[in-house]
């Protein structure tokens, strides 16, 4: 995943160090006891650690999953009672869809696995689905007749299809979406300004994601047919290193991060990184984990191709100019390179064919798409925000974001 390129930012005032007084340092492990979950990703791919809870919703649940399944459980009292705009960026609710679908990928240490299937789980969390959804809604812009399809269908629907030819306005949209200039530019400042704190702190974020790279895409597959599954397989093998382990994009990423002597374990950043971080994985897990959303998340995984290449290559230019190795930055140069061949698979095989077969789907392709852009945007508000204030953008050690 990466962040859609924007103009960079004109602050003549060279970085700073963060300078935060009483924040926890980044969490930093010695390189001597990386090598090993390198080496071997399977001792550091278990289930992602419990974290604290952030509020009423995510304590509940914690507390709930860690009693006995098979026990009588009432969940539907877990509903979340903040406003629909905040949704998409909220601590608590975000951590409770994280911790509910991550039972879906690697499980939660301590917890039994038959929480992924519980009937109330499923329901309260159906409930923070909707909820998010419809926060998405009022920050995502939507074609007339994606609007009238909402207001007649609810939060939780997809859109309807659009009108006239639904190919060619899905390749519109997306070529427009992906050349869209905005501010502010993530990339252009972590390869012209940020410190080695600074980009170190940008990994940790992204650990969230890229340790699962390629997975919640994947949902996708069972749920398409012909050419459009065609392609998006071939998208997908490239991810997974065309089953070479070591070229696996999550293992390129547990490589740069072990070169950063940032520890490599699958989830252990989850106390440190805020909801917007959260935001980004589990919009992916609500399209993939349903397929009524399938063209969301074919959009979605188009945008993230499209807007992949200039991004990672400034990525990789900010890497070597702090002084990272060159063998750690094979997983930007890949992505440059890779990315440049997706984005036209993405585009015309995957996007348009998907149009092409279910017309009805391209109002729900533009959806994910803009959905991308729009987590990308307030990923990179709050990193650059807190930067330019002297602070840390990871929470502190208590879990207090100001």
């Amino acid at each position: 995943m990466t962040v859609i390129d924007d103009p960079v930012r004109t602050d003549p005032t060279p970085a700073a160090p963060l300078v935060r007084p009483g924040a926890a340092p980044i969490p930093f492990v010695p390189v001597a006891a990386v090598p090993a979950s390198v080496a071997d990703p399977d001792r550091a791919d278990g289930p992602a650690p419990l974290p604290a809870p952030r509020g009423p919703v995510s304590a509940a649940l914690l507390t709930a999953i860690r009693r006995d399944p098979s026990r009588s459980i009432d969940l539907r009292h877990l509903g979340w009672d903040g406003e629909a705009a905040d949704a998409p960026t909220d601590d608590d609710l975000q951590l409770a869809l994280w911790l509910a679908y991550e039972l879906h990928y690697r499980g939660l240490a301590g917890v039994d696995e038959r929480w992924e299937w519980h009937p109330e789980l499923l329901w309260a969390r159906a409930r923070w689905e909707d909820q998010l959804v419809a926060g998405l809604r009022l920050a995502v812009p939507s074609d007339l007749a994606s609007q009238e399809s909402s207001s007649s269908e609810g939060a939780g629907e997809p859109d309807a299809g659009l009108a006239g030819d639904p190919v060619a306005q899905v390749v519109d949209g997306l070529t427009a979406l992906a050349e869209a200039d905005g501010e502010p530019s993530l990339s252009k400042y972590l390869m012209r300004r940020a410190s080695r704190e600074q980009f170190a702190e940008f990994l940790v974020h992204r650990s969230l994601y890229h340790l699962k790279e390629a997975d919640p895409h994947s949902w996708a597959i069972p749920r398409l047919s012909g050419a459009v599954k065609g392609a998006m397989i071939t998208i997908q093998a490239d991810e997974y290193g065309g089953g070479v382990p070591a070229a696996m994009h999550a293992q390129l990423f547990r490589a740069l991060l072990a070169d950063w002597e940032i520890d490599t374990t699958y989830g252990h950043h989850l106390e440190r990184v805020p909801g917007v971080t959260l935001l980004a994985t589990n919009l992916i897990s609500l399209f993939g984990l349903h397929r009524r959303w399938r063209g969301a998340l074919v959009g979605h995984l188009a945008a993230f191709e499209m807007s992949s290449s200039v991004p990672n290559a400034r990525y990789a230019r900010g890497h070597r100019r702090l002084g990272g190795g060159e063998q750690a930055a094979r997983f930007f140069d890949e992505h440059v390179v890779a990315d440049a061949v997706h984005e036209q698979i993405a585009l015309h095989d995957l996007a348009a064919g998907l149009a092409r077969s279910e017309p009805a789907l391209a109002g729900d392709v533009l959806f994910g798409a803009r959905c991308a852009a729009y987590a990308d945007s307030v990923f990179a508000d709050h990193l650059l925000g807190r930067w330019d204030a002297g602070l840390s953008s990871l929470r502190d050690e208590a879990g207090v974001t100001a």
